[in-house]
This record gives structure tokens, sequence and C-alpha cells, in this order.
């Protein structure tokens, strides 16, 4: 069960379209445990020598909570902004860049 959550986390992850973002909440939620965007992070750290576009995913409210596990703590906003994000109150406008997975590709 473990391995098959993080192919599916890191399958979405490799998914997600330059300029957008989405969530560790979404991602938890296609692979099935809806209540485990934790987890989902886990995931992601526990990757974070692979080369996926990490810096894309956010927290529900589009905080960069995983900015610490970066080289620099601006890093991940950097690379955000580069591909056109915008921030209002440093977090990520959702409401213009949040992606969702589709379910039926997992």
């Amino acid at each position: 069960m473990q391995k098959d959550f993080e192919k599916k986390v890191l399958d979405i992850v490799r998914q997600i379209p330059y300029g957008k973002v989405t969530t560790y909440g979404e991602i938890a939620r296609v692979c099935g445990i809806s209540s485990s965007a934790r987890m989902v992070g886990w995931v992601l750290s526990r990757n974070a020598d692979i080369d996926l576009p990490f810096h894309r995913v956010v927290n529900r409210f589009g905080a960069l909570s995983g900015k610490h596990h970066f080289e620099t703590p601006s890093l991940m906003k950097e690379l955000l902004l580069g591909e056109g994000i915008t921030f209002q109150n440093d977090t990520v406008e959702l409401s213009k860049y949040l992606w969702h997975p589709d379910d039926e590709n997992y």
C-alpha cells in the first residue's frame, strides 16, 4: 500500500503543469486517502532528490509550507514567480493557479 501511494503521489507531482500548483490535500484525495495530506508531504520530503516540480505543491491555503526543504527559504517562491504565479499576502492565489488532478488517471 505504501509504495503504491508513494508512486501515485510522485506521478501526480510529475504532471502538475507549468504555471499551476496543487495542494497536498488534492494529491491525497486523488490517491484515495483524503485525510493524508501530511503523508503526501512525507513522500515529497523523502524523495527530494528526484527531479520533479515539488515547488508546485502548496498547502490548502496556498502557503509555501514546504519551503524549508529547498536550498534556500526563498527558492520555492522564486521558482513559482519564475513561472508567472502571483502571490497575495505571501500565499499563492489558488483561485487563479490551482490545478486539480484528474481522479480517473489514478
